[in-house]
């Protein structure tokens, strides 16, 4: 969900960044006027607002946007949300999924909201470190839960396509807030995420 105030077509900055990509492209010894190139400036001009789209967002108000009184106080998990983002050392991909838990405190959010919080958080140049401490801690003070759990899997392709070229390789990242620092609590979400209902 993009902030309505965020025009991803917003002419003058397409034009800036188009004439950016342009000049790398041709330092890179291409040429720009070539039939297949031609359309490219502006197409990862495009491309690059909507992948940083996530600064002009708010997880916050999100969040509050769909909060309900309710006195359900057991653990809310919603798992295998897929994200993707740009590192922000390479601006290569790196992409996987992410499993949120968080034990309610008289308020319930909307599950789809959880998800929009990823993607608030992976739109922007990022390290999957600060991520998950971001979306923990976004969730956290919001809601003012009990507690709340993150785990984000991802792949890199700074990993995966230049330096070491390690094509298997995975990162996990997690953080607990609250009663998920608990070893009871902690260990059943970790169970949890990677079960089956089948």
């Amino acid at each position: 969900m993009i902030n309505e105030n965020f025009n991803i077509e917003n002419t003058s900055l397409t034009t800036e960044l188009k004439t950016n990509f342009s000049e790398i492209i041709s330092l890179l010894g291409e040429n720009i006027e070539r039939e297949g190139l031609v359309k490219t400036p502006e197409r990862v001009s495009k491309a690059m607002k909507f992948l940083t789209s996530g600064y002009e967002m708010d997880p916050k108000q999100i969040l509050e946007s769909a909060m309900f009184k309710e006195d359900y106080n057991e653990m809310v998990i919603v798992k295998d949300i897929e994200f993707y983002s740009l590192c922000e050392h390479h601006m290569l991909p790196f992409f996987g999924k992410a499993h949120i838990a968080y034990i309610p405190n008289n308020h319930i959010v909307g599950l789809s909201k959880i998800p929009r919080v990823i993607d608030v958080f992976a739109r922007r140049l990022q390290v999957q470190e600060r991520m998950t401490e971001q979306v923990l801690d976004c969730i956290y003070e919001t809601l003012n839960p009990q507690g709340v759990a993150v785990v984000i899997e991802a792949s890199h392709l700074c990993m995966m396509m230049r330096g070491v070229q390690k094509q298997n390789s995975t990162t996990t990242t997690s953080g607990f807030r609250g009663a998920f620092r608990e070893t009871d609590t902690r260990n059943e979400f970790l169970k949890l995420i990677h079960s089956s209902l089948s």
